[in-house]
């Protein structure tokens, strides 16, 4: 047999060893605390789909990551592919309900500000958010995805995925605006650390959001998301379902965590589902 028909082994990347399973559980799976069980496969097709097929027998707390996933998925049924060990690719299940399911909405949100700050922390990398739920980095001084969040109902709860890019190199990324936090510099891409990181801090948000009773005011979830988002302030496009498009100023996101687009002709129009693409001046390139 030779070399190129070896088996690839779990550590055939050694600058992309697996998780330590054991060592997340110790870290993780604490009494009292949010997280009650924590899992890691090999290669999935989604860890979203995972859980949401299982959700009637979950506990709230669950946590899958995949060390591949092969059929990711992202808003606008989008796919999310990278190379296996490359990026955290987990998703958790959450049944928030005490809080109002009108107040459900800002869980995507929640995410992306908990994944910014847990990054912040843990890998040093300023990240931002791109309404709803891209998770944006700086290369070469332009901004970038580097990652994005999955929300989907799923039994009494909510499954929550996120997919970041950790260590991809410039001649492993799916598109010229995709990003890694390697490439943007980040003083760690351990993943065990950035996982550990990321779950810390979507559990205390989580538990301050629930604790005001899902008011993003309240709990200053709303706050912290508009103070990280790279939207607000910028002239953007946004494609609405059925075809439609909006341009605006992007002003404000309100209290049902929809942005808030400002018309030419002065009206004021949220938006509560869309893609976005951010503008230059008037209607100049993308970004």
């Amino acid at each position: 047999m030779t070399p190129s028909d070896a088996p690839q082994s779990r550590w055939s990347d050694l600058d992309r060893p697996p998780l330590n399973l054991p060592a997340l559980r110790r870290g993780l799976l604490v009494p009292g605390g949010l997280w009650t069980s924590l899992d890691v496969v090999a290669a999935t097709g989604s860890t979203n789909s995972d859980l949401a097929g299982r959700a009637a027998s979950l506990a709230e707390g669950t946590v899958l990551v995949a060390e591949e996933q092969t059929a990711g998925r992202g808003r606008l049924d989008r796919t999310w592919t990278a190379p296996a060990r490359s990026g955290l690719f987990f998703s958790v299940y959450l049944t928030p309900g005490s809080v109002p399911v009108q107040r459900w909405g800002w869980l995507p949100l929640l995410a992306g500000v908990a994944a910014a700050t847990g990054l912040a922390r843990s890998a040093g990398v300023d990240t931002a958010l791109k309404w709803p739920n891209d998770l944006l980095v700086t290369v070469d001084g332009e901004e970038r995805k580097a990652g994005g969040i999955l929300a989907e109902r799923a039994g009494d709860g909510v499954v929550i995925g996120i997919g970041l890019n950790v260590s991809l190199r410039a001649d492993e990324l799916p598109a010229p605006t995709a990003a890694s936090l390697a490439l943007a510099g980040a003083v760690s891409t351990d993943r065990e650390t950035l996982l550990r990181g990321v779950l810390r801090s979507l559990e205390q948000w989580y538990g301050q959001w629930r604790a005001a009773d899902g008011d993003a005011a309240a709990s200053g979830l709303q706050e912290a998301y508009a103070a990280g988002c790279a939207t607000l302030g910028r002239r953007v496009r946004a494609q609405l379902p059925g075809n439609r498009t909006l341009t605006g100023d992007a002003v404000a996101i309100d209290g049902d965590g929809r942005l808030v687009l400002s018309s030419d002709d002065g009206s004021r129009k949220p938006v509560s589902a869309g893609d976005i693409v951010h503008l230059r001046g008037a209607e100049g390139g993308l970004t």
